[in-house]
């Protein structure tokens, strides 16, 4: 059974959320999508922004994630297209990761997107501080 990415060619994807809802689980844009928001993946898109980076570097910058999930998280981002593995055979081992074009263009919107948190910030820090969040353990 096809899926259908794009119902319109001239509506954009969020268009097509307000007017008819998300697309069904089948379509390949979900996946895309898990894989870009999920927490490493947008941490990864940033960090690579600035430059090549090799895989430890990558590991030090974001902090807190496991070598295993750091592995998948980026081969699931080379598979769509936005990251770019380069492995020099060497020993050790000399792998670097960049944002391929596509990958750079996702990435300036994922940095907006950062940008807009962190100016909010405050304000959202105030809110959790005011009833009823004051009373709540939020992590």
């Amino acid at each position: 059974m096809a899926t259908q990415t794009k119902l319109i060619a001239s509506e954009s994807f969020s268009e097509q959320v307000r007017r008819q809802g998300l697309p069904s689980t089948e379509c390949p844009c979900r996946e895309m999508l898990k894989d870009v928001t999920s927490p490493w993946g947008i941490l990864l898109l940033i960090v690579l922004m600035g430059e090549v980076r090799r895989f430890s570097e990558l590991r030090r910058m974001v902090g807190g994630v496991s070598e295993k999930m750091l592995s998948q998280t980026l081969k699931r981002l080379e598979a769509h297209g936005l990251v770019h593995r380069k492995s020099y055979g060497t020993v050790p081992p000399h792998v670097e990761y960049s944002l391929t074009p596509r990958g750079r263009i996702l990435g300036e919107r994922v940095e907006a997107l950062a940008d807009c948190i962190d100016t909010m910030l405050p304000d959202s820090l105030d809110a959790r501080r005011s009833p009823p969040f004051a009373q709540t353990r939020l992590s």
